[in-house]
């Protein structure tokens, strides 16, 4: 173990991603009385995947005689970025919609915190991400409060379809998040851009297929909007900070997003402060103190590598650089990684995944 450094970039990321997503909460139930809840998550994503296009062709203008500095999605990219769309932006709205419709409000609310629990568990166990006892520790302490914040009654399990599709719901928007790191080290806001799109195309489609009537266009202008903020922005930020903690802790920074949305509640709608709402805060700030304060370092062995991404000439990337390859920093080329083997503080990001 050594000194402790500086919060590592992806904490911030991770929690102003949560922030925006949660805060999308209170704002969709101003608009679910206006427009079909169905239609509505599709206008979310298609505002998402319309918005971060028009910042993707802005970036374009302005960099057009300077190297990119993200790398696009190629070869097998493609196809975890669309296992992730299905997962996440087909299956699990899908899901939510037939569960919800066969289930009471406070049991769905609390189903819906496994999906951080989910996310873990398949980044631990599928994908052998490193976890310690004080990663669980926090993690579990963060889950307790988003369990706390939604625990209005006690659950009523009317039937077993019902809360079974919203657990569903939630194991699927766990596989979309640890898919999408796999495609993390991709142009974010072109990964995000292409989930929007494709999912809100989908889903508009299946809900005007089943009779949703089109809203007023202050409606789609004000939903769109938000889906831009807390659908495409935090998507983009939820990317970039995969690549610097990735899936378990940065889905436990994102499962803070309820605090956020019932804290937005407060001020739109007036809803009263009670013991539960101090109880949830102070059990997240504890795990997020956990995460924020670990100090995980040991000597480690890097493989050879080869892939493309945006990085600098840092500690893992001391390599050569081709007749063709761009100058200046930070850039994204094709590069490879010799074999390395050195100890420093870490996270298991896309340089740092061996087994302990």
């Amino acid at each position: 173990m050594g000194t402790r450094g500086p919060i590592p970039p992806g904490v911030p990321l991770a929690l102003l991603s949560a922030g925006l997503f949660g805060a999308t909460v209170p704002l969709a139930k101003l608009l679910l009385g206006q427009a079909d809840p169905w239609l509505l998550a599709g206008i979310f994503y298609l505002g998402a995947g319309c918005g971060l296009a028009v910042v993707a062709a802005i970036g374009r203008l302005g960099r057009a005689d300077r190297p990119r500095r993200e790398a696009a999605v190629a070869g097998r990219g493609w196809w975890w970025l669309a296992a992730a769309v299905f997962a996440g932006g087909i299956v699990g709205p899908v899901l939510l919609m037939v569960g919800l419709a066969r289930t009471t409000a406070s049991t769905s609310a609390l189903l819906l915190n496994l999906e951080g629990v989910f996310t873990a568990l398949i980044a631990w166990f599928a994908f052998r991400e490193n976890v310690d006892r004080r990663i669980a520790a926090g993690m579990a302490a963060i889950v307790a409060g988003a369990i706390v914040l939604s625990w209005q009654d006690t659950p009523v399990l009317d039937t077993l379809v019902g809360p079974a599709c919203v657990a569903l719901a939630c194991l699927a928007w766990a596989l979309d998040n640890n898919l999408t790191r796999r495609v993390a080290l991709s142009d974010p806001v072109q990964v995000a851009m292409l989930k929007g799109l494709v999912a809100g195309a989908i889903n508009t489609a299946i809900a005007l297929a089943l009779g949703a009537a089109v809203p007023a266009g202050d409606v789609i202008l004000a939903a769109a909007t938000v889906g831009f903020l807390g659908y495409g922005v935090s998507l983009v930020l939820f990317v970039l900070a995969l690549r610097h903690l990735g899936t378990a802790r940065t889905g436990a920074y994102y499962a803070a997003a309820p605090f956020v949305g019932a804290a937005l509640s407060i001020v739109v709608f007036g809803d009263s402060v009670g013991l539960g709402f101090g109880v949830a805060g102070a059990l997240m700030a504890l795990g997020v103190w956990l995460h924020v304060t670990e100090q995980h370092e040991h000597e480690h062995q890097h493989e050879p590598l080869a892939h493309s991404h945006r990085h600098a000439h840092d500690a893992h990337h001391r390599h050569r650089h081709g007749p063709g390859d761009p100058p200046g920093e930070t850039h994204a080329h094709a590069h490879q990684h010799g074999a390395l083997r050195h100890a420093h503080p870490h996270f298991p990001d896309a340089h740092h995944r061996h087994p302990h």
